[in-house]
């Protein structure tokens, strides 16, 4: 990776992440870098904070890379391939974090078929996220190799096989830290409601969320299990337990990640509107 040349179209969140996770990783140099966007203030941010180079022409910073990646929004990819069409160098590695967009509509659009499709999640920006991937025929050995470099920077990677598992992973992995933080919140807001300051049901929760993921990577036992420990028969877990499943707890998570599937299939498909707020998710055939 000493000598590959990077290009970032769409400076956003997640390119500052990957940005970050190369440079502090040392897996390139901030001169190996440029980024691409259309806001000149926000090229000055990264400028300044990581000593990379940035560009408002996409083209121009394609054209220059043995490396391009992709990370703009799903409503925005289109229009920005139309520009990228025949500026990628034919022997580049095309890697893509867009959400919902397949690797043949990518390759399709720009004409070069050696396309590697990721989704991270929020948590790569302090290294500790996990990306699923996978890629084209097309990618050889040492741009695989590359790609598992760049993915590994912002924690824990996982190459597929088949391509379908990245719109699951949107709406488990991709998705899934707004659900913790949903849950986080309504535990807080509850200890609130219990009467304890925010500061202390802030803490009470956070510490009993990461000591409880501690708690099963060291078990290594079923969830269940592990639930099964903390609740005695009769006891206050119990009673909790029972409401939470009589209110359709399980089921309206299920619900939530086959929505965020369905959402991800959509935005492969083009599809940008939302669907009806009243809409119910399609259950599984």
């Amino acid at each position: 990776m000493n000598e590959q040349r990077i290009a970032l179209i769409g400076p956003g969140v997640m390119a500052e992440a990957i940005i970050n996770g190369l440079i502090r990783q040392k897996v390139v140099a901030p001169n190996q870098i440029i980024a691409a966007g259309p806001r000149p203030e926000r090229g000055r941010e990264l400028t300044e904070r990581y000593g990379i180079r940035f560009t408002t022409d996409n083209a121009e910073a394609a054209r220059s890379a043995d490396i391009v990646i992709l990370s703009v929004k799903p409503q925005r990819l289109e229009a920005v391939l139309v520009g990228l069409r025949d500026q990628v160098r034919p022997e580049a590695l095309v890697l893509s974090i867009v959400a919902g967009a397949p690797i043949q509509k990518i390759a399709r659009a720009l004409n070069h078929p050696i396309i590697v499709r990721a989704m991270p999640n929020t948590p790569a920006q302090i290294g500790q996220g996990i990306t699923v991937w996978t890629a084209s025929p097309s990618v050889s050995g040492a741009q695989l190799e590359m790609a598992k470099q760049i993915l590994g920077a912002l924690g824990q990677e996982v190459f597929v096989e088949e391509e379908n598992y990245l719109d699951m992973a949107t709406a488990l992995s991709g998705t899934g830290p707004a659900y913790v933080f949903l849950f986080m919140e309504a535990l807080i807001d509850a200890g609130v409601h219990l009467g304890f300051p925010r500061r202390i049901a802030e803490q009470l929760v956070v510490q009993t969320l990461r000591g409880s993921v501690e708690y099963y990577a060291l078990r290594h036992a079923h969830p269940a299990s592990l639930r099964n420990e903390v609740t005695s028969p009769g006891g206050t877990s119990a009673a909790a337990l029972y409401y939470l499943e009589k209110a359709g707890f399980r089921t309206a998570i299920s619900r939530a990640v086959w929505a965020a599937y369905e959402r991800s299939q959509q935005l492969g498909r083009g599809k940008n509107s939302q669907p009806p707020e009243n809409g119910e998710p399609k259950e599984q055939a």
